[in-house]
């Protein structure tokens, strides 16, 4: 999963980067309102999630949500405040929020909440994801093939999570750059390659055929 994290308190923000990188996820960070309306409205489909605080510099969080939904984008947003009053929360919702997080919370209840928005896309994705004979749990973060479990680390995990979402679709490696690396990020240029590599490796158990296509030039698709 792939999260912008819009919130303007520093150590706030980089301790749910790290929570969050360390569960699997890819997260951006923003601090203030009007840059995340417009990196969201640039890179709306890169997104997963989008965690928001309220009151944020040059745009609060109910005017980024009205604007967002304005603008069709149709990613959930998970809004964190520090107001408990039901008159907030009626407000927050009715201005496209899916969801709300009253602080101090804790990192479990926000993973939790995170799981479940993700489980609401415009089609339901099932906790369990099976194609051929692959199996990635996405709540225990299992794989296996052929019943036989297969350990893979965060990358691999996410890989082959986005590709299990995505069955028979060629994927070009910008896709999987931009949903799995952070904005930032400006490493070398074959590192999708590499971990395709050890991917493909550790899915090829006994008597089970290459489901990882390399197309050539494009990327790669998982076939079916």
């Amino acid at each position: 999963m792939k999260i912008l994290l819009v919130e303007d308190e520093g150590k706030l923000a980089q301790g749910l980067k790290r929570g969050l990188e360390l569960t699997g996820h890819t997260v951006d960070i923003v601090a203030d309102g009007k840059k995340a309306l417009t990196r969201i409205s640039l890179h709306r489909d890169d997104y997963d999630v989008v965690i928001l605080d309220l009151m944020l510099p040059s745009m609060d969080g109910y005017e980024v949500c009205r604007e967002i939904r304005a603008k069709d984008i149709a990613v959930p947003i998970l809004v964190l405040t520090a107001r408990a009053e039901t008159d907030t929360k009626v407000k927050l919702l009715l201005a496209g929020a899916d969801d709300y997080l009253v602080k101090p919370f804790s990192f479990a209840e926000l993973s939790a909440r995170l799981q479940a928005l993700f489980r609401r896309p415009s089609e339901s994705v099932p906790e369990i994801l099976k194609v051929a004979d692959i199996e990635l749990d996405q709540g225990t973060r299992r794989v296996s093939r052929n019943g036989k479990e297969i350990p893979l680390t965060l990358k691999e995990f996410g890989l082959l999570e986005y590709f299990m979402r995505h069955p028979n679709q060629v994927v070009n490696r910008e896709d999987l750059l931009n949903h799995l690396w952070d904005f930032n990020y400006a490493g070398f240029s074959n590192v999708v390659d590499v971990h395709i590599k050890n991917l493909r490796r550790k899915l090829a158990v006994a008597d089970s055929a290459d489901v990882l296509e390399t197309v050539r030039g494009i990327g790669y698709r998982l076939l079916v």
